[in-house]
């Protein structure tokens, strides 16, 4: 029995995941619509034989929005456009459920599927309530735990759609003139609470069946959703404790909707800061650091606490009063209270938030160590990285994964051509067949 091994993923985030790294002098400003940029990210991330390509997206921005967020490409497009340019890896977009339609983005994830040749993944969203989404699209608005009730229909149609056509559908026989099989076409006639689709959908499956489906909420109702209709999950956990037992709650959810707790995939978000000495990351991790003002951390902070003006507070004393004066948002909740109780100044909890300081920082070894620690922990099946800087990736692509590879923790060959395959994920039955 061969050993398990490690999946990876990269969350491509053009200038950056924080308000300051376009300010560092290597940095390409115009980075998230430089789509040669991403070419180059997609090639070098599928020569170090990663899993996926990960595009994050937003619905509204406001000035305290980060600088990837105000003028960024549009997720399917941009993938689409890569899917030509690469061959193995995976094309993960963000799309919400909430403010989409099921038959729309049934088609346009099936034609991204199909034009890589079943590589596709749809990271399912579902958009906040109270925050600027709502307003562009006619101030539609619905509560939190009802989304979860909305976006579970619009996977149940999605999925409905993407079984339109059995796989042996179209005969496309020139002598006999049948160009497909009527009885293997159906119609999904759907009539639910928020919506009503009759189908079929106008595009056959692809190799790996469907989309995979990735989710990250963090809510109870966002997990009992993930367990029931993810793939992967996407998390963003602080400590290996805590991965653990978010790992542990998911695969025992799954378990409790008739799955195996190895349906799903957890990938814990890290931001590795890797130098040739722990000197050289810690030199790295400050110089990111020094590129954000206290001004500038302040309203990118308020973001988390519903744009609350966070400058009349003052900077360095325990910030316990923003515990009752300021709600905090849904996901973003646990985190900052447990900040926040353990005495932690504004100024200090601005600074973090706009530059968190990884647990995966030190030299490649250091780096590859937590890797494996976090894995054999039981608190990941896989990690998406989001790169530091506009060195992170480089770095992390060039000197950790080949020890990861050396420890035979991670690929030295793509095991398909399609993103399930690769992840080791069955390919979902046709719903219409019975075998």
């Amino acid at each position: 029995m061969s050993r398990k091994q490690i999946k990876l993923a990269v969350n491509l985030r053009g200038v950056g995941d924080s308000i300051s790294e376009w300010r560092h002098p290597d940095a390409q400003p115009d980075a998230s619509v430089n789509f040669e940029l991403y070419k180059q990210w997609a090639k070098k991330a599928e020569s170090a034989l990663l899993d996926a390509i990960f595009i994050a997206d937003g619905l509204y921005i406001t000035e305290q929005s980060l600088p990837h967020f105000l003028n960024r490409f549009e997720p399917v497009s941009l993938l689409s456009a890569l899917a030509a340019v690469t061959s193995n890896i995976g094309l993960v977009g963000t799309v919400s459920s909430t403010f989409s339609e099921p038959f729309t983005l049934a088609r346009q994830f099936g034609t991204l599927d199909k034009i890589s040749g079943g590589r596709a993944g749809w990271n399912v969203v579902t958009s906040g309530t109270l925050d600027g989404a709502a307003d562009n699209y006619n101030e539609k608005q619905i509560e939190h735990d009802a989304k979860y009730r909305l976006a579970a229909e619009f996977l149940e149609v999605t999925k409905g759609l993407w079984s339109s056509w059995e796989e042996d559908a179209f005969v496309r026989d020139k002598e006999s003139g049948v160009f497909f099989d009527p009885a293997k076409m159906h119609t999904l006639n759907h009539k639910g609470e928020y919506f009503s689709v009759k189908g079929p959908l106008s595009i056959e499956r692809s190799p790996q069946g469907q989309p995979v489906i990735f989710q990250a909420g963090t809510s109870e109702a966002g997990r009992n959703f993930a367990a029931e209709q993810a793939d992967a999950i996407y998390s963003i956990p602080k400590t290996i404790t805590e991965s653990i037992a978010f790992r542990e709650d998911m695969r025992r959810r799954a378990e409790t909707f008739g799955r195996s707790a190895d349906d799903i995939l957890v990938f814990p978000s890290i931001a590795p800061v890797v130098g040739r000495t722990a000197e050289e990351a810690e030199q790295k991790y400050q110089e990111m650091a020094s590129l954000v003002t206290i001004t500038d951390a302040l309203k990118y902070t308020s973001r988390f606490f519903n744009h609350h003006d966070l400058t009349q507070y003052p900077l360095d004393e325990p910030a316990l009063n923003l515990l009752d004066l300021v709600p905090a948002q849904q996901g973003s909740l646990k985190n900052f209270t447990e900040a926040l109780k353990s005495g932690i100044t504004l100024r200090q909890l601005a600074l973090e938030a706009t530059t968190p300081r990884s647990p995966f920082m030190g030299t490649p070894e250091q780096v590859a160590d937590t890797v494996q620690e976090w894995f054999e922990a039981g608190a990941a099946d896989g990690f998406m990285l989001v790169p530091f800087g506009p060195f992170g990736m480089d770095d992390f692509l060039t000197q950790v994964v080949p020890i990861l590879q050396e420890r035979g923790l991670f690929r030295t060959a793509y095991e398909s051509d399609t993103l399930r395959g690769n992840l080791g994920l069955h390919i979902p039955q046709n719903r219409y067949v019975t075998n």
